[in-house]
């Protein structure tokens, strides 16, 4: 009797854990939002401790280990191999990398911005297609990503036209003009805080940044989204916006750029 009770409790366990991980990978299969929590929250956290190191360093070691020094191609496609093989990572991705390219070259800007700074990835993509005395200015708030941003964006030899400034951008954004010396931006590429997209282009304009063809690129605006921004430049005459459908960096999940034209 005993027996026959353990033995249905062993099953019904088994069982169970079966059904578990079946939801689990449906789950994880069909919702984004569970794939980015269990990469971000569940995966990453549980490899950094083991490996007594975050993943943003793990990006920087196969970068140092397998990337050709002085070659951003060579960086940005081995971090596109790292994110999309062995860990997800908020990069703007190579999909999504190709756009940026095509708007950067648009704008040939002389001065250029980045709000989002993270490992440096999309600053070589910009910084790699700037004509000989451009320079582009990357606001990190986060001061562990700075150093790995930096050593990542001297790999690919193009230390001398990015300067990383640490802090919130909208403390910084009104001291570039004083401090930095910035007339206008030609460029400015939004990739932080989603919720500061809006505030921080209104800040731009408020402190006299954008100039007549000055070019904004919002990443991310379906996923995780950026409503506020898209009203505000969407209903502004001052704007001209256009909408590039794409997916999210390294998953087959709808995701889109917008372009903002300043008319001044």
């Amino acid at each position: 009797m005993l027996e026959n009770w353990i033995l249905t409790i062993l099953v019904s366990v088994g069982v169970g854990s079966v059904l578990f991980m079946v939801a689990l990978f449906v789950l994880l299969k069909n919702n984004v939002h569970a794939k980015i929590f269990w990469n971000e929250i569940v995966l990453e956290k549980i490899t950094n401790f083991v490996m007594d190191q975050s993943k943003e360093q793990r990006i920087l070691n196969s970068v140092s280990y397998n990337a050709v020094k002085g070659d951003p191609e060579s960086v940005l496609d081995c971090i596109d191999k790292y994110c999309s093989q062995k860990e997800w990572a908020m990069n703007v991705g190579d999909e999504k990398g190709l756009i940026l390219d095509n708007v950067v070259k648009e704008a040939d800007p002389t001065t250029a911005l980045e709000l989002g700074t993270y490992c440096g990835y999309s600053a070589i993509r910009i910084a790699r297609l700037l004509k000989p005395k451009a320079h582009l200015f990357s606001i990190e708030f986060n001061p562990e990503f700075v150093p790995i941003a930096k050593e990542i964006i001297e790999i690919a030899g193009l230390s001398d036209k990015v300067t990383i400034l640490e802090g919130h951008a909208q403390d910084i954004i009104p001291q570039l003009k004083s401090k930095y010396d910035v007339d206008t931006l030609d460029f400015v590429f939004l990739d932080h805080w989603k919720e500061r997209y809006a505030p921080d282009t209104i800040l731009l304009e408020e402190c006299g940044l954008l100039r007549k063809g000055s070019i904004l690129l919002a990443d991310n605006i379906i996923y995780p989204g950026a409503p506020e921004f898209l009203e505000y430049i969407r209903n502004h005459k001052r704007f001209e916006c256009t909408n590039y459908p794409s997916h999210l960096e390294y998953m087959k999940v709808e995701d889109a750029m917008e372009k903002a034209v300043y008319l001044g």
